[in-house]
């Protein structure tokens, strides 16, 4: 079998500091190879409440081990390999998914890329090479339904048998609940399918957020006097066709309350599905621009207008609107 490629190392801008209580560690320049580590190993899309709750328990058990707290995640999603037809679309990039965790005070995650070979590792291998031989776990953290080798076919009983013969400590952490169901990424892509970003907003550590590049449109806004930044290039699912209130973050140019657009232009005929923000009070050439956009609330439907002013005159409302809510709604640190 081919060797399986090394993981993309990403680390937090400047060591950080043990858990509260918990002994000192290694630097966060820590890199496979180099010393033990705690790991939790996953997908971690979206990043939400329930990995909130597994990487509060790793950093406590790296803490009390003496070593670095690392999250080992793939690109692109498993499934993509294994089922590419039925894969769920992503909910964040690589890049987002690894801010997110560093955010969460995590000292290194590896994006491990996913390759067919990887894919074939039975789940006593996987253990052996990946989390013992190339990462030399000393403690392992994951959730209760936690499934790992070829097939899926490797479980928490059998993780916590490979463990204990290696003298591995293993911690599981029990389904955060919310409303009497499981935070899941499942569910969490329920909620953006049907456009209800303010509850999944509940779910997730960081508001949901779409990444994109300012591309030319059609040039429509300027005239009604609400100029857009086309998004092109995400990667990740979009919510159901609406008006959103969010915040647009423009490389340099700071943080823009922003009305949202996703879905066909129908009142100009048109079918293609598209992703229009107009940065309120916002000014400037940003076309080739990296423009993330984070999704607060839902606004409106989107509809057909019978003429310009009257698309005008509700163009004005979404944005009062969407100040509004953007206003009352504390950003993101």
């Amino acid at each position: 079998m081919p060797p399986i490629p090394p993981p993309i190392v990403i680390h937090a801008p400047g060591p950080r500091p043990p858990a509260v209580g918990a002994a000192s560690h290694a630097s966060a320049r820590w890199h496979p190879g180099q010393g033990g580590c705690a790991v939790a190993v996953g997908n971690f899309d979206g990043v939400h409440r329930g990995h909130a709750a597994i990487v509060a328990r790793l950093r406590g058990l790296a803490g009390r081990l003496g070593v670095p707290a690392v999250v080992l995640t793939f690109d692109p999603h498993p499934a993509a390999l294994v089922r590419p037809d039925s894969a769920p679309v992503p909910l964040t990039t690589p890049d987002r998914r690894a801010a997110l965790l560093l955010d969460l005070g995590v000292d290194a995650v590896l994006v491990q890329p996913a390759t067919p070979d990887l894919m074939a590792l039975s789940a006593e291998r996987f253990y052996a090479d990946i989390l013992r031989q190339r990462l030399h776990a000393r403690g392992i953290v994951e959730g209760e339904d936690f499934r790992f080798g070829a097939g899926r076919a490797g479980d928490v009983g059998m993780l916590r048998d490979l463990c204990d013969r290696d003298g591995v400590t293993l911690e599981t952490v029990a389904p955060v609940m919310l409303d009497g169901q499981a935070v899941s990424s499942s569910r969490l892509r329920g909620l953006i399918a049907r456009g209800d970003v303010r509850t999944a907003a509940t779910l997730l550590t960081a508001p949901y957020r779409l990444t994109g590049t300012v591309v030319e449109g059609a040039r429509r806004g300027g005239p009604l006097g609400f100029p857009t930044a086309n998004l092109a290039g995400v990667a990740t699912q979009l919510p159901a066709a609406g008006v959103y209130a969010a915040r647009g973050f423009v490389p340099g140019r700071g943080c823009h309350a922003a009305a949202v657009h996703v879905g066909p232009n129908v009142t100009f005929g048109e079918t293609r599905v598209s992703i229009e923000a107009h940065l309120i009070g916002f000014t400037g050439d940003i076309y080739g621009s990296t423009l993330d956009v984070d999704f607060l609330d839902r606004v409106r439907d989107t509809c057909r207008f019978e003429s310009v002013d009257a698309l005008r005159t509700q163009l004005a409302a979404d944005v009062s609107r969407v100040r509004d809510i953007v206003g009352a709604t504390a950003p993101a640190s």
